[in-house]
């Protein structure tokens, strides 16, 4: 299994979500790199989070990032 480009940023972008609170997301403005713009569209059009430019979380979403911390903690 290897990650390429597209998950790497698709993984950075989840990595931005806060954790402290389900009601807070994230906004990627027009000036923002393509390639997390791009990673925003595809998480969204994957149910992940619940708008093409970042939103919130969705339930599935935020399984994720709890994955994500952990493997983050594992590796560190």
């Amino acid at each position: 299994m290897a990650f390429d480009q597209n998950m790497m940023a698709e993984l950075t972008l989840l990595a931005k979500f806060p954790r402290s609170s389900m009601h807070q997301g994230i906004k990627l403005h027009r000036d923002a790199e393509q390639s997390l713009i791009d990673a925003a569209q595809r998480l969204f059009d994957k149910g992940i989070i619940d708008s093409p430019d970042g939103g919130y979380l969705t339930d599935l979403g935020l399984d994720l990032i709890s994955h994500l911390d952990q493997v983050h903690c594992a590796l560190q």
